[in-house]
């Protein structure tokens, strides 16, 4: 029962992750390919810049609820099955077969799965993203910050070693994942964000 449980939850979460939400919701609703607009990235921040509010905020619960579903089914039949569904879901967001295994940077279906470990870390670490956007204008850092500060957060909320181990290897594979955008931080080319009304310079690499 544990080993159809781990399968269910494994494919699963990866079908789900999969499913490239910001391709269909601006396909279906503004016949916008979003992969040809701002960053060309897949994500909530593109999705903000490209559609707008509206936009951005359905792609961030889309990717958010992809994490959050199949980890919190897993984590039923325990922490081992949810974090098989948590991994699953987030690296089908960053491989879709839908898009040849290309996708997004991983960080809201990441936020997801964090989620349904400790909503009260999640939100700790959300605050961390926000805060410090707000400050640099650049998704890219607030999403390396954000991912710095999960394993931390999670350990003070739970004191779970196992999906704290879990959370910072994850965060450590998502920091890899903007390596581009590290590379264009130190040339001082990476784009910006803006979270309130206000000049804003082009969209930064989303989650």
């Amino acid at each position: 029962m544990i080993a159809l449980t781990l399968f269910i939850a494994v494919a699963g979460g990866f079908a789900i992750g999969s499913l490239p939400f910001g391709v269909i919701v601006g396909r279906i609703f503004y016949r916008t390919d979003i992969r040809a607009s701002g960053s060309g990235n897949i994500g909530a921040a593109n999705a903000l810049r490209t559609f707008g509010k509206g936009g951005g905020a359905a792609v961030l619960l889309l990717d958010v609820l992809k994490g959050f579903l199949p980890t919190a089914f897993g984590l039923h039949a325990g922490v081992a099955v949810g974090i098989a569904a948590a991994t699953a879901a987030t690296l089908g967001h960053c491989y879709s077969p839908w898009l040849r295994f290309r996708g997004g940077k991983g960080v809201a279906t990441m936020l997801g799965a964090f989620i349904a470990f400790s909503w009260l870390a999640a939100i700790l670490s959300f605050v961390v993203w926000l805060v410090v956007v707000r400050v640099t204008r650049y998704s890219s850092v607030g999403s390396i910050a954000g991912c710095a500060s999960a394993p931390l957060t999670l350990w003070l909320t739970t004191r779970n070693a196992d999906e704290t181990a879990f959370v910072t290897f994850m965060a450590v594979f998502i920091v890899w994942r903007h390596r581009e955008n590290i590379a264009r931080l130190r040339t001082g080319s990476e784009h910006t964000i803006a979270l309130r009304r206000g000049p804003a310079g082009p969209e930064s690499a989303p989650p």
